[in-house]
């Protein structure tokens, strides 16, 4: 697996463990082969764009590419807002990937 992708994968995984799904019932909800989802949450596979949607659909995640600039305003949102799933269990959810300051393009 490619370090850009784990912490995609991760928060995939946390989200759905934590909404109490197993592989399966994900499956059965989003529409990927089960047997996808678990060669995404093992790294064994790369992750398709297709297969991100319909799983962060399914765990109540939002998928959003903005311009860079922007970021710095769309994370003080999404710490400010409350209620938003921004928390989980009193500790703050970091976005899933955030480009380095090196990588320009």
């Amino acid at each position: 697996m490619s370090y850009v992708t784990e912490p995609i994968v991760a928060t995939l995984r946390e989200a759905r463990v934590r909404k109490g799904l197993s592989q399966r019932e994900l499956s059965a909800r989003s529409g990927v082969p089960q047997s996808h989802i678990s060669k995404i949450e093992s790294g064994s596979v790369d992750l398709r764009v297709s297969s991100l949607i319909a799983l962060a659909r399914v765990l109540d995640l939002e998928l959003l590419v903005a311009p860079k600039k922007s970021v710095p305003a769309i994370q003080s949102i999404i710490r400010s807002s409350s209620g938003s799933g921004t928390h989980v269990e009193g500790e703050q959810v970091s976005p899933a990937y955030l480009l380095d300051e090196e990588d320009d393009d």
